[in-house]
């Protein structure tokens, strides 16, 4: 074998079996979750076509195994990990903060988050501008950091609906196109201000799917009765079923206890057999829910195998995460966010987003930490569903190395990573882009 690129000195998050398997993994159970063994072992990696083709630990030679590799990357005994993954961004919305001021920042960040409903109506006055060519350059630049941060996938919502129009999920689309070789952009076609509220964004939902959208979105608690939230739901499925698409559905964004759209998607979910394509966004008002409640509807989430992505830097309330995952429920983290008016800042890094949720969700010890690190990486790709993520002979030869050597220090620093591999290809390098 003569690798393409050899990475020596990686220190592994995991031990890793040092054989090679060509096997194709199964879609993994997004209700199963897992920590990592945290020996961090020395292990010399190479890559071959794109792939993982072997991984042998220092200890069983060495010296380089593939002296004829094209290139070799010395890790200097940093982490080498899978990559990022971004499990909730309004892509079409970067950088318009500036179009709109503060003023539904200031009703969504309000005491209780009574407001949100309030911001969510302010902030579509920004739609009435959107065009392909006036959204791509904020896209752009938002992709570009996702890459030097070693994001590999990306779940990016676009607002379908009759403000917007098609032009958010154009954008969207045309952006995922010109990064493909670099970045996975999952374009969800979301109707932010209702199907019922808004008639006639169903049908700009369905027209998105047919031109390549890869996921349904929704946002049921947005209606005005409990009977149409029902049905915001069950239309959003049954497109979902039709064009057999992935569901991110944004429930109970807002401080009301009362908000139960997390357990009509889950319900509808099973119904539907759409086990492990279903995934939850926000659920903010699960921070305020009774006990018994509560535990109801984990039960609920584990029998449609929902996960959760939280993104608890953007709101005073957020979904219960260590609750969710000492359940079973896989919970991942999202930006969110980036200078729109939900939120003023945010780079597009997942690091930083684990660090600002350390505090938030005063996870700080170094168990807690290792799980921080899972939810950027390994669980966020299991609630999305993604397949054959984990650094492992013959999956994709997605990664990135670091230079610190410890959990602690890259959420303390939340710096790029060193390299940035994507299909093998290296495409940043020190904070800066490769090719691009």
């Amino acid at each position: 074998m003569k690798p393409d690129t050899v990475i020596l000195n990686a220190r592994l998050r995991r031990d890793t079996d040092a054989s090679r398997v060509s096997t194709v993994n199964s879609r993994p159970d997004p209700r199963v979750t897992s920590t990592p063994v945290n020996r961090h072992q020395i292990a010399a990696i190479a890559l071959q076509d794109g792939y993982v083709a072997e991984i042998v630990p220092d200890g069983e030679n060495t010296t380089n195994p593939w002296p004829e590799a094209s290139t070799t990357i010395d890790a200097g005994e940093g982490f080498v990990t899978e990559p990022f993954v971004n499990g909730h961004l309004h892509l079409c919305k970067v950088y318009t903060l500036d179009q709109l001021g503060d003023a539904a920042l200031l009703d969504y960040h309000g005491q209780g988050m009574g407001g949100a409903m309030t911001a969510i109506e302010a902030a579509a006055a920004v739609k009435k501008n959107y065009s392909v060519d006036g959204l791509l350059p904020g896209i752009r630049r938002a992709l570009r950091l996702a890459v030097i941060h070693g994001i590999s996938h990306i779940r990016a919502f676009a607002d379908t609906d009759t403000t917007a129009g098609l032009a958010g999920i154009d954008a969207v689309m045309k952006g995922r196109d010109e990064f493909r070789d670099r970045v996975v952009v999952q374009a969800v076609a979301f109707p932010q201000d209702g199907i019922l509220r808004d008639p006639g964004a169903d049908d700009l939902v369905r027209r998105a799917l047919e031109k390549g959208a890869d996921a349904v979105g929704g946002i049921p608690w947005i209606e005005l009765t409990d009977d149409d939230a029902r049905e915001h739901v069950t239309r959003m499925l049954d497109l979902a079923v039709e064009f057999d698409r992935d569901v991110s559905m944004l429930v109970d964004d807002a401080g009301d206890a009362g908000l139960r759209t997390l357990e009509t998607l889950a319900i509808e979910t099973e119904r539907r057999g759409l086990h492990g394509r279903v995934t939850a966004q926000h659920a903010r008002a699960m921070a305020l829910y009774p006990e018994p409640y509560f535990r109801k509807l984990l039960a609920l989430l584990k029998r449609a195998g929902i996960g959760v992505i939280s993104d608890p830097h953007t709101g005073p309330l957020h979904a219960r995460v260590r609750d969710l995952r000492n359940a079973g429920i896989p919970v991942g983290l999202g930006q969110d966010d980036i200078t729109d008016a939900y939120y003023p800042f945010g780079r597009n890094n997942m690091l930083e987003v684990a660090f600002l949720a350390a505090h938030l969700l005063w996870m700080t010890s170094a168990v807690e930490m290792e799980a921080l690190y899972d939810m950027v990486t390994i669980e966020a790709a299991r609630v999305l569903g993604i397949e054959q993520f984990e650094l492992a002979p013959g999956n994709p030869a997605n990664l990135v190395v670091h230079e610190e050597g410890a959990v602690r220090e890259l959420l303390a620093h939340h710096k790029p990573p060193l390299w940035v591999l994507h299909r093998g290809r290296v495409v940043a390098h020190a904070g800066e882009l490769v090719g691009l």
